[in-house]
């Protein structure tokens, strides 16, 4: 700085411009900014890519079939980077979209007799109602204009009654806990402890599925949850359980549980699956396996964090993620293609910087 003809001081002159500390403070913070975002982009290619390379060495250490895990991985690696543009291009319709896809997959699924709790396609059909929910308020909390908001929000009740018109009662209740923690969010200015909370019932979720298996609840509260989960469910989880306990490390090899399962052998064949994403890992993955899924969601939740987008759309976002965590511990959703795709697009979408002015500071 130095001094103009009136003696003040003012911003140097370079090359006929002034630039002043504020520019340059600006400047340095987006370069920040964009360095965070890209080291919290490599860590999520990282962690996915580390899943990834896991299930193959333990596929070839124990002639398991890895293609599932690989297809699955594939699907939130392309849906979250399809999300990311699509989020940046259009943060508004393109949440909404796939609220109508979401929906619409759910619609035409094939449907049996209403079930408590979720198992094959009723899983899926559970989880899809619930990502289509979060996408309508997320486009809602996106629009500025309050009439498109407010169509927005209708179709995310509308997405719920549906729910309850198509029997599932699963998809209800995440539908009806995605829609209230959303309304929550539009009240909350830190979305910190909001995200704390998410993954903190996320890992209650996970771990009663664990305890029902290894049998270690009350009596009386076991004796409930078997009733609502159903004896089968529960006998799956054991022998899942039981494999974990008997390779910790590796585990069985991917997609072998069908043929070592003792239930699944004495029981009409529906998929071969424990019909929990957690055990399941833990089953054919090791406890390795279980590690890196952890990791993975805690770096979703890592970079919601850090999104430049309002926080409502954050943690309605999150909330979502956290109602198919939730499904998933206790069913079979992760198995569909659809879902894992819809995850990564929801978790894109959410965290992609608008081209139009809309960010909040990040971590806020």
């Amino acid at each position: 700085m130095r001094p103009d003809a009136a003696g003040r001081s003012g911003p140097v002159a370079i090359g006929g411009l002034g630039v002043g500390s504020t520019g340059t403070r600006s400047a340095a913070g987006a370069s920040a900014t964009y360095v965070r975002r890209n080291v919290s982009d490599a860590t999520g290619a990282i962690a996915l890519g580390a899943f990834a390379a896991w299930s193959l060495i333990t596929a070839a250490a124990t002639g398991g079939r890895p293609e599932g895990v690989l297809l699955a991985v594939l699907a939130v690696a392309a849906g979250y980077a399809a999300g990311r543009i699509c989020g940046a291009l259009l943060p508004v319709a393109a949440p909404c979209v796939g609220a109508f896809a979401g929906l619409g997959l759910a619609v035409t699924a094939p449907h049996g007799s209403p079930l408590t709790a979720p198992i094959g396609h009723s899983g899926a059909t559970a989880a899809l109602l619930a990502l289509s929910t979060g996408a309508a308020c997320c486009a809602a909390w996106a629009a500025r204009v309050p009439g498109p908001r407010l169509a927005l929000c209708l179709l995310a009740v509308g997405i719920t009654v549906t729910a309850a018109v198509l029997g599932s009662t699963t998809g209800f209740v995440a539908c009806a806990g995605v829609l209230l923690c959303s309304l929550a969010a539009a009240r909350t200015r830190r979305r910190g402890p909001g995200l704390v909370g998410l993954a903190l019932v996320t890992a209650l979720m996970t771990g009663a599925a664990w305890a029902v298996a290894d049998n270690s609840l009350p009596e009386g509260l076991a004796y409930a949850l078997e009733g609502r989960l159903t004896q089968h469910r529960v006998l799956l989880w054991r022998d899942a359980l039981a494999l974990a306990h008997g390779d910790p490390l590796l585990g069985a090899g991917p997609g072998r549980f069908g043929e070592l399962s003792p239930t699944v052998a004495q029981s009409l064949p529906i998929d071969g699956k424990p019909h929990s994403a957690p055990l399941q890992v833990a089953a054919e993955l090791g406890l390795v396996g279980v590690v890196l899924l952890g990791a993975v969601f805690c770096w979703v939740l890592y970079v919601l964090w850090r999104a430049p987008r309002p926080t409502p759309v954050v943690l309605t976002a999150a909330a979502t993620l956290t109602a198919l965590a939730a499904i998933a511990a206790v069913g079979n959703a992760l198995s569909f293609t659809t879902v894992t795709v819809g995850a990564g697009l929801l978790a894109g979408t959410a965290t992609a910087r608008p081209l139009l002015d809309e960010e909040e500071p990040e971590g806020s």
